[in-house]
């Protein structure tokens, strides 16, 4: 029996998984996980005491006997045990990545095929290299399906992913302007993002390719299944019929009626698609389809709409690049009221087109009218620009207190090191 193997058998035994000793449970199996400022070796005593019932370790001075299990690598026997696990399923695993959206994509995915099939989805978005495994070790025997989230800042990233999740369908929602600095500007995204397409063409796998984008079209040649979705010519088709504040989609092709969903914004309009899509593919009623999309509603600041007195806020803060960025403020220039008030965050790791890509979204805001405009952080304060400038979204949030809006809608957005939620707490 090698060493993975006989580690299978201990986590058949203790089948819940953490690498956090603040969330262990009784019987749990415990990684001690290394980072830049951290050794989870040096925690095995602390995780014991919280009830962990076998500690992977990699480092032996921190043997306890019969309670820990040495490895080379905690993190490589980490992923190899999940694929461990992954090759004990012949279900459809579905693989979701791209630029933009791809959390809300696999969450409206979920709600579909959780509608009619036992499914198990990234939790959050548990979509990195420790993410990936720990969702797939998350799987029960009882699974008809898996939805696994994909996230990449760098080339190769999701071909290593592919590696232990071994998908069988996979879906690009996009390839934006997004982690530039590590892919190396946006053909280094496609790229990247393309390694779970490879893989699928690799394996006879099958993709769902939005039929708009010409450059999906390309990226998906010699795949041997493709399911295509989009606004024409495509196997499922639809069209934005409104979109103020929320979006309702009617459907020409592939899906009878129409669906009226909770979600902001037309931008989400390849979102439902793409859920639709996946649901019909796979037999999922028509009915189930639309009860299941029409009831989804976005949190954790994800173009949430929230109400605060007389204002509207549009809450988008959980990320943002150059392209989530020019579609949100456009969407909201489009949407109703007079009195509207941008609240931008600066946009992350971007590289040496930073300076450029946030110049780029001034203009789309010097193109628009608007009540007033507030830049926070980053790059938006190395650049000239004629708006409000604030070093932290607190400093934005104090001024609009001192401003008392009444009747005025507004939207927050901004990369996640900008914290621009916190921006809700002085409206």
């Amino acid at each position: 029996m090698s060493r993975i193997e006989e580690l299978y058998s201990l986590y058949q035994k203790h089948p819940s998984v953490q690498t956090d000793t603040r969330k262990l449970g009784e019987g749990d199996l415990f990684f001690a996980l290394k980072g830049p400022n951290f050794n989870g070796n040096a925690f095995v005593k602390q995780a014991l005491a919280a009830g962990a019932a076998i500690c992977v370790i990699d480092e032996a001075e921190y043997t306890v006997e019969g309670k820990t299990f040495l490895v080379n690598d905690v993190l490589e026997a980490l992923q190899q045990l999940a694929l461990e696990h992954r090759k004990r399923f012949n279900i459809p695993f579905i693989a979701i990545t791209g630029s933009n959206g791809k959390t809300t994509t696999k969450e409206l995915i979920h709600a579909v095929l959780a509608a009619h099939y036992r499914t198990y989805t990234t939790e959050g978005n548990l979509n990195n290299h420790i993410g990936v495994p720990l969702t797939i070790l998350k799987i029960r025997n009882d699974a008809e399906f898996a939805i696994v989230e994909m996230g990449a800042n760098h080339q190769k990233e999701i071909a290593s992913y592919c590696r232990y999740a071994l998908p069988t369908h996979g879906l690009i929602t996009n390839c934006g302007k997004a982690h530039l600095e590590g892919f190396g500007g946006v053909e280094g995204v496609r790229k990247g993002k393309g390694e779970l397409f490879d893989h699928l063409r690799a394996a006879g796998g099958s993709a769902f390719v939005m039929w708009d984008y010409d450059y999906l079209r390309q990226m998906s040649a010699g795949i041997v299944e493709r399911i295509t979705y989009g606004t024409h010519n495509a196997d499922y088709t639809g069209e934005a019929v409104a979109s103020d504040p929320f979006l309702s989609v009617h459907f020409t092709k592939g899906f009878e009626g129409r669906i009226d969903t909770q979600l902001v914004g037309g931008y989400n309009l390849p979102n439902v698609l793409a859920a639709v899509a996946i649901g019909r593919h796979f037999g999922v009623p028509n009915e189930k389809i639309r009860t299941a999309l029409e009831g989804y509603a976005p949190s954790n600041s994800r173009s949430q709409l929230v109400q605060k007195g007389s204002n509207s806020i549009i809450l988008d803060a959980y990320n943002a690049n150059p392209s989530s960025m020019k579609l949100a403020i456009e969407n909201f220039a489009r949407a109703a009221g007079d009195a509207k008030v941008l609240v931008l965050g600066a946009m992350a790791e971007l590289g040496a087109e930073s300076l450029d890509e946030h110049r780029a979204i001034i203009e789309v805001i010097a193109a628009k009218q608007w009540k007033a405009v507030l830049l926070v952080g980053g790059d938006f304060q190395k650049i000239d620009h004629p708006f409000h400038r604030f070093a932290t979204a607190a400093d934005a949030g104090q001024w609009l207190r001192g401003q008392a809006p009444e009747h005025t809608s507004f939207l927050i957005k901004g990369s996640r090191s900008t914290c621009m939620e916190q921006v809700l707490d002085y409206l």
